[in-house]
């Protein structure tokens, strides 16, 4: 199994023209790839019913999915080949499944609510975690910032349309600064800490690893968990294009059963969890321990719960609000995410 990393997919927009989706490795190939070295298409003929290898793309976010990448459960129990393609935001995430580069993907759920605004044919059917601390807003030492309000006149860097940019729109709107008097930039991960280090940002709204290296200098204003006290709920999910959970629904449901697995080792054997998740973020156990005490990783009952009852709620509050940022024309009706998120393969996983 080739780990491959995809750096500034095309905009949704365009991509939706395309056919395939142009991935470029973290460790030197040049396309998408599966453990034979040949380039993966699960839409061909040949696999129109029942897929023989699936796409899974990661953002590797401190959740189970790390777990079942270490223990190499995806390979060895869901019976097809398959190959994990490392992206760096949510907004890819939606481009490579658009353009049918991926099957499954982890995203945040502002990127899942954006998937559903654009109708994308997906369906959210996991929640990954709910974010807590691990997303944060964190200022320069030297920036003057010491809260909400120093932001007018200086440069923020955060994802445009993944979690921690829907949580920095509402941390502003709730404390009465206009967004306009801040110059917030789209920056991926890796692209803050460049900007950080070269003093091109005074502030920056982001997610493991890059936050630990940014509060080595700097010091949170506010983080997610404390959104969700004032109801700003943010999740990772995971999607699914529609067309192949329809033809592999016991594949997907194979799929979650790994992730119930996994969250059965974060929550009752948190040290071996940090010991998986560590080795594969490549940091040390006590970061990786740390990092797992600032989500919150759901048991089937309360996947089922979220699922079924205030998910589908959470990511219309998040493209409304999208809306009123001008980050997308319309939000579609309540009805339009109820029918776009399934907690189906959580029941089937659970029995």
């Amino acid at each position: 199994m080739k780990k491959l990393n995809i750096k500034k997919a095309v905009a949704l927009v365009s991509v939706l023209a395309l056919v395939a989706v142009s991935l470029t490795a973290c460790r030197g190939s040049s396309s998408a790839s599966g453990s034979s070295g040949e380039a993966v298409n699960t839409t061909d003929a040949s696999s129109a019913s029942k897929a023989t290898k699936i796409n899974i793309g990661t953002l590797d976010l401190v959740n189970g999915d790390l777990i079942a990448q270490y223990e190499k459960w995806y390979e060895n129990e869901l019976g097809v080949e398959v190959n994990i393609i490392k992206f760096d935001s949510g907004k890819d995430i939606n481009s490579a499944i658009a353009s049918g580069g991926i099957d499954i993907g982890q995203e945040g759920s502002s990127p899942a609510a954006l998937a559903i605004s654009n109708d994308l044919d997906v369906e959210v059917f996991w929640i990954g975690d709910i974010i807590g601390k691990a997303e944060t807003l964190v200022a320069k030492n030297d920036s003057g910032i010491k809260s909400l309000a120093d932001l007018k006149g200086k440069k923020v860097g955060t994802p445009f349309a993944s979690t921690a940019h829907y949580s920095l729109l509402n941390a502003l709107e709730l404390e009465g600064v206009d967004a306009n008097e801040v110059t917030i930039l789209d920056l991926q991960p890796d692209d803050i800490y460049a900007a950080w280090g070269r003093g091109d940002i005074d502030a920056a709204y982001v997610w493991y690893p890059v936050l630990g290296n940014l509060l080595q200098d700097g010091t949170a204003i506010t983080d997610s968990e404390e959104l969700s006290k004032k109801g700003v709920v943010t999740a990772d999910t995971n999607i699914v294009r529609k067309q192949f959970a329809d033809e592999n629904p016991e594949l997907v449901t194979k799929f979650v059963e790994l992730q119930l697995k996994a969250n059965d080792v974060i929550n009752n054997e948190s040290d071996k969890a940090a010991e998986d998740i560590s080795s594969i973020l490549e940091i040390s156990k006590e970061d990786a321990a740390e990092q797992i005490t600032q989500f919150k990783y759901l048991t089937a009952e309360e996947e089922i719960d979220y699922l079924d009852n205030s998910f589908a709620q959470t990511l219309k509050n998040t493209a409304d609000f999208l809306v009123t940022q001008q980050s997308i024309k319309s939000a579609p009706e309540l009805e339009d995410f109820q029918s776009k998120v399934t907690s189906e393969f959580v029941k089937a996983a659970s029995k």
